[in-house]
């Protein structure tokens, strides 16, 4: 029966993500779960074992319960794993040696989003191909379904938090850490991150001043931890004398840090400071198009190179696993530490930010100084296809000289600024994203960028 969607359905190497009750449905979710299912079959044989874990949104049980339908009714047999971050799942798909995972999370988006994101068997997102495969399904229904006899029972498994911490743990040195006797405000936005932050900062004997830790769904302000949605984390940190603030998203598969005075950092710093205090001498780190170029100073400082990929987890995990690369993310907040997962995860984010600190003594702020700066300006636009038609065509006119690199959208490096101009994967928005030494010059190459493209 076909339904005219009356609000947009994202379909991207994502995943899926709509709005709940529009074109986020039950059965656009249970759709979506069998494709995931046929999926699994075709590429793990009958009866794969898949663990689904979800954030906190008030829609997610419900989206669960219609995602598990999808899958149990292609054979699957589903361990449901409750509220758990992003990262965490991953975790448990290779702690339970699963064939797959699902999350239903919108990520950064406001309430009334929700999604649905795929993991196979190593714990990653699809790569395009495989992921175009899963789309095809969904809008086909080409859907592998079992007979009555066939319908495995679902399961549970509610030890994801403990089993992830612990994981976490093994990467760090935690009594360095607990010998430094810190003290850290979490903004976990209400979102699944909470319980996961309160354990790992409990085993590393920090001080934790908590905000909005419980997984309640009731995001207390915009969830995507940006500077303008962080004020109160700011305020909290000066006042409480912190080392350091951290927040999270609503999967926490994201990480903003403020430093010990209440400045925001950002997170285009997390995956700096921890390709600072991790990347090995004349190692490679891979990052997407949109990251800050810190990483590739990082890099050359250590005598490795960065290395880019399109945006997406999946993507830059792709061009990781080519390249042996042991660590790399997104400039979104995003560590990928393979030898846990290869999605983004940030609580081992917080736990290297505090080894940092705590073997090198030194405040974040100071930290922060070491590495050179640069302005990054993002800005966004209603999703125009025309326009996303023409930017190869476009732009490098607009840049005389630029290097030109087309695999998402388009991005122009001119000197040591660059702008880059795609299409979201999440979003029905063309986000454009410039970097330069100064605000003032990122903001000029977004404008330049606007104009040729008639915005």
């Amino acid at each position: 029966m076909s339904q005219t969607l009356t609000a947009p359905l994202m379909l991207s190497i994502s995943g899926l993500r709509g709005i709940v009750g529009e074109s986020l449905t039950p059965i656009v979710a249970a759709k979506y779960g069998a494709a995931l299912g046929s999926y699994f079959i075709q590429t793990r044989g009958e009866k794969p074992c898949i663990v689904v874990g979800r954030d906190s949104r008030p829609s997610g049980e419900m989206i669960e319960n219609a995602v598990v339908s999808g899958l149990s009714a292609c054979g699957c047999r589903v361990i449901r794993l409750g509220i758990l971050s992003t990262p965490g799942v991953a975790a448990m798909v290779r702690h339970l040696e699963a064939d797959g995972g699902v999350i239903l999370t919108a990520s950064h988006n406001p309430t009334p989003w929700n999604g649905i994101k795929c993991l196979r068997h190593d714990a990653v997102a699809p790569p395009k191909a495989e992921a175009e495969t899963i789309v095809a399904r969904f809008k086909e229904e080409n859907f592998w379904f079992n007979d009555a006899t066939g319908i495995p029972g679902a399961s549970s498994n509610p030890s994801g938090v403990e089993a992830h911490i612990n994981k976490v743990l093994s990467f760090v040195d935690v009594e360095a850490i607990r010998a430094a006797k810190f003290r850290v405000v979490v903004d976990a936005a209400h979102g699944a991150g909470g319980p996961e932050a309160q354990l790992l900062l409990k085993k590393l004997g920090v001080a934790l001043v908590p905000m909005w830790l419980e997984p309640t769904g009731r995001f207390p302000h915009t969830p995507e931890p940006t500077r303008e949605n962080l004020t109160d984390l700011c305020a909290r940190v000066a006042k409480e004398n912190a080392a350091c603030g951290f927040a999270l998203d609503p999967d926490a598969d994201r990480l903003a840090i403020v430093d010990e005075t209440g400045a925001y950092i950002g997170e285009e710093y997390t995956l700096a400071l921890c390709v600072l205090h991790k990347l090995e001498q004349g190692a490679t780190v891979v990052a997407n198009l949109s990251t800050s170029r810190m990483v590739d100073d990082i890099a050359a400082k250590k005598g490795g190179k960065a290395l880019r990929s399109a945006v997406g987890e999946a993507n830059v995990a792709e061009v990781m696993r080519d390249n042996n690369s042991v660590i790399g993310g997104e400039g979104n907040g995003g560590l990928m530490f393979p030898a846990i997962s290869q999605v983004r995860d940030s609580f081992l984010a917080m736990a290297f930010v505090l080894e940092m600190l705590a073997k090198r003594k030194l405040t974040l702020s100071a930290i922060v100084k070491e590495i050179p700066a640069y302005a990054i300006v993002k800005d966004k636009a209603p999703v125009d296809p025309a326009i996303i038609a023409k930017l190869a065509a476009v732009l490098p006119a607009a840049f005389p000289g630029a290097k030109v690199d087309a695999r998402d959208g388009v991005r122009l490096d001119v000197g040591n600024t660059w702008v880059h101009v795609r299409a979201s994967n999440t979003e029905p928005i063309v986000r454009l994203i410039a970097e330069a030494p100064t605000e003032a010059e990122a903001k000029a190459l977004i404008a330049t960028a606007k104009k040729a493209l008639g915005m």
